[in-house]
């Protein structure tokens, strides 16, 4: 050993054995860090911390530097202040004097899931003024993914596309989970280092670039965050941290994330702790929460109230918005106080988007044989009331599913006609411009963007393109055949893959070409005339909607009618309409029909748009009207 190691060696010692008395957190005024995952930077060096409560001992491996082994409290805490670690520092955690894993907590990983963790600064990405936001009434969401989106696959190659998302009338961007995954490319929500923005997309810099781009443009910026399960491949939580999963509630991914307890308490700061970095550090505007129906927590304050409560609490002034996927249909997240959410702004609406797709489609296979009984009442419902589902027995789960609605305001619903998920769950990741004729794609575009609930598109959608979104990972070994072999059984019970045969069809998952295969092509957006009428008409439907329907958003509706038009459940129309607190109405009329209806009453008033053939006295197959006026 060098006369240098020696020196290192033995000052590290000192620290250790004198940690609590000398040099320990408290005594250095920094008690806030104590219990705070992750490596954080402090006056006297870098303060890492890992809640290992199985682990018998964890040693930091901080470069070349000899192991330091961390002291531990009697909550399972393993915590060291080190004098010599800054930002850049690149770490690992050894458990157990075997296993050697990055920290679960770190905030980049330069060179993928399973290298060192490097120490980052998070709190010198805070900007000295906040971008304010915009209202939630003025939202219009475009969902991408970052490495999809563009040639590049990066942050930088989504930055260069933010004057055109601005132009098209786009006023928020929604990021499909940058957390750190395992490989080159992956849809995200497999997450194992959720503090950790994916390095195949650029370093926290560029993240940061990305969100001041968007806010110099008047664009927000949200972000889609997992917090009921964790990635297959190269996540340790279970070597070292058994009690962060509950046994007791079980997931499609297996036990749940653990959210009970006093173990359970360590969890939810780690997720809390999470959900404010994003919103804090980076400036993210408001987060969509993936699947909340899978958090599993029986405590007396349930995660998601705790959670959007210490949002509300933490940053205040800042308009945040915050969303859920939630197949329980709890209305409850959504309710208002004072006009205000108490928790949550809106639900991704997936009953409108499937019963409106079984109307354009004919297909009842899969979910869409729960909306296929009477698509044109399901689909009225969710326009009038939020949910079609509410508390009526769900024919998939054969028991009851869904809350009371119809007191929330459209705008607590996200409504959409395609996104990464209805998409990528096809087998061949077939677009709606793939499956129905230009005249219905454009009466979905204008269903989607005149109605009063908050639009999302995904990514281009805007312009009708024929670009497939497939399901990729790049898992290896085991991980990569269960999820090949899953993802063919998973469609078996359909009739075009009925057969061996039939799912070989289907793409690898794992197989590098099938990410390529769903990049967008911007020659075809930018040059492609189809295109450029497809995504003329989407802007011009925006104009619209800023100009005519966010005023009366912003009004308030008090009530909601709808009439169902023809004498068949799945062939017909709606006339749907709205009324404000100041007495106008919006009024939605469409035939979903292959053949010609009746007129309708039309309130007298302003013609927003008409879509189809204009005809006096009937609606033809295709058209939609949308009308401002008096009762």
């Amino acid at each position: 050993m060098s006369s240098s190691e020696h020196a290192v060696r033995k000052a590290d010692g000192l620290i250790q054995r004198l940690g609590l008395e000398r040099f320990g957190i408290e005594k250095l005024g920094i008690a806030g860090q104590a219990r705070r995952h992750g490596a954080h930077i402090v006056d006297h060096g870098v303060s890492f911390n890992l809640w290992a409560p199985t682990a018998g001992s964890v040693e930091l491996l901080q470069g070349g530097r000899p192991p330091q082994r961390m002291s531990r409290d009697d909550d399972g805490w393993y915590q060291l202040l080190s004098p010599t670690a800054r930002a850049g520092t690149r770490y690992q955690f050894r458990i157990n004097e075997d296993l050697i894993v990055p920290d679960p907590a770190s905030f980049f990983q330069p060179d993928d899931v399973g290298a060192p963790s490097e120490v980052i600064d998070t709190a010198a990405l805070r900007d000295a003024t906040l971008y304010p936001g915009r209202p939630w009434a003025e939202a219009v969401i475009y969902e991408l993914h970052v490495g999809a989106f563009s040639e590049e696959g990066t942050y930088e190659g989504v930055e260069k596309r933010l004057p055109y998302l601005r132009d098209l009338g786009i006023t928020a961007i929604e990021l499909m989970p940058i957390n750190d995954v395992p490989g080159r490319h992956n849809w995200g929500y497999d997450g194992v280092l959720l503090n950790a923005p994916n390095a195949r997309y650029g370093g926290p810099q560029d993240l940061k670039r990305l969100l001041r781009a968007a806010h110099a443009l008047d664009i927000m910026v949200y972000l889609d965050v997992v917090y009921n399960h964790f990635g297959p491949q190269l996540n340790y939580l279970h070597s070292y941290a058994e009690n962060f999963f509950n046994a007791r509630h079980s997931t499609g991914w297996g036990p749940a994330v653990n959210l009970e307890g006093r173990d359970g308490a360590f969890v939810r700061e780690f997720l809390i702790e999470n959900a404010l970095m994003w919103l804090r550090d980076y400036g993210f505007d408001g987060l969509r929460l993936d699947a909340v129906h899978a958090l599993k927590d029986d405590s007396e304050r349930h995660f998601l109230a705790e959670l959007a409560e210490t949002i509300r609490h933490e940053l205040p002034g800042r308009r945040v918005h915050l969303m859920l996927e939630n197949e329980a249909n709890q209305a409850h997240l959504l309710d208002r106080a004072e006009g205000r959410p108490r928790h949550y702004e809106a639900q991704w609406g997936d009953d409108f988007h499937n019963a409106l797709h079984v109307l354009l489609t004919g297909e009842d296979e899969g979910y869409y044989r729960a909306f296929a009984d009477k698509p044109l009442e399901h689909l009225a419902r969710s326009l009038t009331e939020g949910f079609a589902y509410q508390g009526e027995v769900f024919a998939l789960q054969n028991e009851p599913r869904g809350e009371p609605s119809a007191h929330l305001p459209p705008d607590a619903t996200i409504f959409f006609a395609q996104n990464h998920d209805q998409i990528g769950n096809r087998a061949l990741g077939e677009r709606l411009s793939k499956l129905i004729s230009p005249e219905k794609l454009g009466q979905a575009m204008a269903l989607v963007l005149l109605n009063p609930h908050i639009p999302m598109l995904f990514m281009g959608e805007e312009a009708a393109v024929e670009t497939p979104f497939l399901f990729f990972a790049d898992w290896t070994g085991e991980a990569a055949e269960l999820t090949r072999e899953g993802r063919r059984k998973e469609f078996s019970h359909f009739k075009a893959f009925s057969t061996p045969e039939m799912r070989a069809r289907i793409p690898d998952p794992c197989d590098e070409r099938t990410f390529h295969a769903s990049k967008l092509d911007w020659n075809d957006i930018d040059r492609s005339p189809g295109c450029a009428q497809f995504r003329a008409l989407t802007s011009q439907l925006l104009k619209i909607r800023h100009e005519k329907i966010v005023p009366l958003i912003e009004q308030g509706f008090i009530s909601a009618h709808r009439e169902l038009l023809g004498d068949h459940p799945s062939q017909g129309g709606i006339d749907v309409r709205w009324q404000t607190e100041e007495g106008e109405i919006l009024q939605i009329v469409a035939n979903f029909a292959d053949h010609p209806l009746p007129m309708p009453e039309l309130v007298a008033g302003e013609c927003l748009w008409r879509g189809g053939p204009a005809q006096e006295q009937t609606l033809m197959p295709g058209d939609i009207i949308v009308r401002i006026g008096q009762p």
